[in-house]
């Protein structure tokens, strides 16, 4: 029997979030992201883009914020141009 892995604290990476902690990713980021977040006891997320509650879809949210302890907005960097330099 294998059991599972449990991390301490997981860094991951968002395209957005809410205040509240629900996130929105792009790309790969999404694989790994919803995995380590609910398999740490300590989630840090950064993030290009914060909005207000209700500013997300609930379709889309990929996280629910119950998983994400901390958020951290990267500063200079705008959505916009992150998702053109990606894409």
């Amino acid at each position: 029997m294998e059991y599972p892995i449990k991390g301490d604290v997981a860094l991951i990476k968002a395209f957005r979030a809410d205040t509240v902690g629900n996130l929105v990713y792009r790309k790969t980021a999404r694989n790994f992201g919803p995995v380590m977040a609910t398999a740490a006891s300590i989630t840090i997320v950064q993030v290009s883009e914060i909005v207000q509650p209700g500013g997300i879809d609930p379709e889309v949210v990929i996280t629910p914020g119950i998983f994400v302890d901390r958020i951290v907005k990267i500063a200079g960097v705008s959505p916009v141009a992150e998702a053109g330099a990606a894409g």
